[in-house]
Order: C-alpha cells, then sequence, then structure tokens
C-alpha cells in the first residue's frame, strides 16, 4: 500500500489465526511499520477481519467497539469443550423447538478458551493446563438473534451483536449446541462483501462513523500537540483540517476538545 496508514478489510479464512493474517500484512509491508488489527477471530472461524496498519493502530479501540454481524452453523443436541469443532465433542440433549433465543441486555461469561486475561494470565492457556480459570461475567447486547432453518441436528442462524459478545457462548447456552462454522459479515459498516487486502481505507475514512469538527490552522496546530481547542460534541470526534485529520477528540466540560489520539505525529 502506498501510505502506510490505514486499514484493511481482510476476508480471513478457517484455519489462520489473526495472528497470522496480521503478521503476512506486516511481511509484506517491512518490519517498520506497525501492523494490528481491530478484534479477534478464532482460527476456525472466517470473515471480516479489520486490519490495521501505521497510525491505525492507534485507533484500535475505536474500531474495535463497532457492532459485529455473524452468521451461525450450529450443531444441536451436541457439545463442545471449547464451543467449537476443535473441542472434545459429546452427545448432550437436544434444545426444544422453538429454540429461545436471547436478544437485548445479556449478562455472559466468557469461555474458558479464549483470550480474556485474568490476573495477568490468558484464559485458553490456563484451560490447555488444566486449571481453568474464574471469569467473571460481563454485559453484552445482542440486537438479532434470527434462526435461518433447522433441520435434524443442524441449524443456521444471524447473529448482530455488541463488541465483546462470545458468540460460541450464545451456541453453548441453547442447550445443548455447539458452533460448526461461525462467518462474521459486517463490523458496523463495513461489510465482508467489501474485503479486498489491496485496497486500503484511509484512516480518516474507516472512522467516518465518528462526527467530524473543523479547526482552523491555529487550532490544527495546537490539537496537534495533544492542546484542547473550543469546540463541543457528545462523544469522540475527529479533528479535521483542510490536510486531513488531525486527532480524536472528547469532549470537556469547559466547553473544549481534548485530543486523545493524535495523527500527526
Amino acid at each position: 500500500m502506498a501510505d502506510a496508514d490505514g486499514v484493511l478489510l481482510v476476508d480471513k479464512p478457517a484455519g489462520k489465526t489473526s495472528h497470522d493474517v496480521v503478521a503476512g500484512v506486516k511481511r509484506s509491508l517491512g518490519r517498520q511499520i506497525k501492523v494490528g488489527h481491530a478484534g479477534t477471530l478464532d482460527p476456525f472461524a472466517t470473515g471480516l477481519l479489520l486490519v490495521l496498519v501505521g497510525r491505525a493502530t492507534r485507533a484500535q479501540r475505536y474500531l474495535m467497539a463497532l457492532p459485529k454481524t455473524y452468521e451461525v452453523l450450529a450443531r444441536l443436541g451436541w457439545r463442545s469443550s471449547t464451543g467449537d469443532p476443535e473441542g472434545e465433542v459429546e452427545r448432550g440433549v437436544a434444545p426444544p423447538d422453538p429454540l429461545i433465543l436471547p436478544v437485548g441486555r445479556i449478562s455472559q461469561r466468557p469461555p474458558a478458551y479464549s483470550a480474556v486475561k485474568v490476573g495477568g494470565v490468558r484464559a485458553y492457556a490456563a484451560a490447555r493446563r488444566g486449571e481453568p480459570l474464574e471469569i467473571a461475567e460481563r454485559e453484552v447486547q445482542v440486537m438479532r438473534f434470527d434462526q435461518r432453518w433447522r433441520e435434524g441436528d443442524r441449524a443456521a442462524f444471524a447473529i448482530e451483536c455488541s463488541s465483546g459478545t462470545y458468540v460460541r457462548v450464545l451456541i453453548a447456552e441453547l442447550n445443548d449446541a455447539y458452533c460448526l462454522e461461525l462467518r462474521r459479515t459486517r463490523i458496523g459498516r463495513f461489510d465482508v462483501a467489501d474485503a479486498d487486502p489491496d485496497r486500503p481505507l484511509r484512516l480518516e475514512d474507516a472512522l467516518d462513523h465518528l462526527p467530524a469538527h473543523h479547526l482552523d490552522p491555529e487550532d490544527a496546530k495546537r490539537a496537534g500537540h495533544g492542546v484542547p481547542v473550543t469546540g463541543e460534541a457528545v462523544g469522540t470526534v475527529r479533528l479535521m483540517d483542510d490536510a486531513g485529520m488531525v486527532a480524536l477528540a472528547e469532549p470537556l466540560a469547559n466547553g473544549t476538545l481534548k485530543p486523545v489520539v493524535g495523527f500527526r505525529g
């Protein structure tokens, strides 16, 4: 990519980790370029991964916070120790028909085989040692949980949920079921159908879900040095000047906007 700051939309294949995808991009661009991603996909899963290049890595949390949409193929009446095909599978109880599909704000406990850290230790690392950790529940939001079809011990679902939701847990809690296939089709407004690792998005375009606040040259210079500028907003805004995006800023009570992530340095 000619401009080493931007976001790549990648359709991750099954069998690769998110880290594998990031490492491949880094090799192609050179070790001096910082590369990351905005939301892990399990190795068995496929679909949309946002790969962040250069200064885009500074905005990671704002892209990770976007809602996600998934397509799921589940196996009903069976349990998996990991909630996916890679775990130990045993026969369970077939869930009722019709299924009870939770939507709205729900409490969810991340699975033992997850990247959540407890006391600095990854949950999956402890689980592999046979020492599963006690993981606290978290509140997530499920905006849509639709059954597409059900036939025998298979069922397909479309799920739209907040960042941090574990789809494996949603499926496992159908009692009993696990994910056979999991595909992420959307992250915010980004669609896997538009994935093209050779066509990067400009960072300011990737963040266009955040309102823009335009600055004159003097305020742009101040904001570039992290100094608050006059302005009001509700939530995070992009501070822009004629040359592009200067920073992301948060509103303060005194009627100013405080730069929290800078892009000019």
